[in-house]
């Protein structure tokens, strides 16, 4: 009996940290729209030919994956991701690179000036995606920006642990601010970007950036980024059916208990869910670069986007979100069948351009 009692006070101890300690502040207060510094692209005409083809090549990777093992899912993911970048052809050049002890790439397009530089980190859940996997997305910011791009291959998990990923994410920061593509060369203007996990570890990186008296990057560009971990922000729920690429995964998240997907959260990661590191709508969001976070309304991270840039600008920083309807997750790695991408992409030249 007494050992009963034990296990049912042990348990109880950790539903407990699970509801309360591992929840973080309160973020609802951010919950509403973003004055004078939001844009939306209402698309009344509805999705385009190319966003509906889109989605039906990723319903098929969901239908294909069905009844995969774990790691043959995994496997399946990285193969179908980077195998979206290799079947396209580009007028940027590849070049393979030690971004000090991270492995790299430049992008590098006709033209660009080697000390205009953009940090891309991919995104991919944390567990896929490499600078193969999103060379179209590299491809158009060395195109359209005239920048030489750092795609930078960090760790993933599951066979490394979160931390390290962003400690690749930190060195490959120090690295490019005095690396070109020519070789050692002081950096001129840089912007840091990212998609969905990728968006995810670049505001992160910005924090740390601030924290550590580094030089700042003149620009932050976040698509689609997640930015909270204890996923409690409204859309996280109600665009679950309409989230073409999140909803199916997280359908399945969300049915277990919070306090268990707290936990189950802080054993693979190795983190509290709510620590600004993983999660950075809960840090310190003063002082950062300038921030553009572009998002889908019918996503389920666009509340997210929200509280960030709600947050950030009342913390004193300079943020922006731009919003589309109906698009899918990370609509950007489809350009240019997607004929929204490219009013995604001349939205971000643009953010980029004002910083310069």
């Amino acid at each position: 009996m007494s050992y009963l009692i034990a296990v049912i006070v042990i348990l109880v101890i950790l539903w407990a940290i699970g509801t309360f300690l591992l929840k973080g502040e309160d973020l609802s207060q951010w919950d509403r729209p973003v004055e004078g510094a939001a844009q939306s692209f209402p698309g009344h005409e509805g999705p385009s030919k190319g966003h509906w083809e889109a989605v039906t090549a990723i319903e098929q990777f969901g239908l294909d994956a069905m009844g995969l093992g774990r790691k043959q899912r995994l496997d399946f993911m990285r193969k179908f991701m980077d195998d979206m970048g290799r079947r396209r052809e580009y007028s940027a050049e590849f070049v393979a690179v030690d971004a000090g002890g991270i492995p790299a790439e430049w992008v590098l397009a006709p033209g660009s000036d080697s000390s205009r530089r953009v940090l891309y980190i991919h995104g991919g859940a944390f567990i896929a995606g490499s600078p193969v996997s999103h060379r179209n997305v590299t491809s158009c910011y060395a195109e359209l920006c005239g920048a030489a791009v750092l795609a930078i291959d960090y760790r993933l998990m599951p066979e490394n642990r979160r931390q390290q990923g962003i400690d690749d994410c930190r060195s490959a920061y120090r690295w490019i601010l005095d690396n070109g593509p020519d070789g050692p060369e002081p950096v001129s203007h840089l912007v840091v970007s990212g998609d969905s996990a990728g968006g995810n570890l670049s505001l992160s990186l910005a924090a740390w950036v601030r924290d550590q008296d580094l030089r700042a990057a003149d620009a932050v560009v976040a698509l689609s980024p997640t930015v909270d971990a204890t996923f409690t922000s409204p859309s996280i729920v109600s665009n679950i059916k309409s989230d073409v690429m999140l909803g199916p995964l997280f359908s399945v998240l969300l049915k277990i208990p919070t306090a268990i997907r707290r936990w189950l959260f802080v054993i693979e990661n190795h983190f509290n869910p709510a620590n600004p590191v993983v999660s950075p709508v809960f840090g310190d969001l003063s002082g950062l670069p300038p921030t553009l976070v572009q998002v889908s309304e019918a996503e389920m991270l666009f509340d997210d986007a929200r509280r960030y840039v709600n947050k950030a600008r009342a913390s004193g920083s300079q943020a922006v979100v731009q919003s589309w309807a109906h698009m899918m997750h990370v609509w950007h790695i489809f350009y240019p069948e997607v004929r929204e991408a490219e009013e995604a992409w001349d939205e971000i030249r643009k953010f980029v351009d004002s910083t310069r």
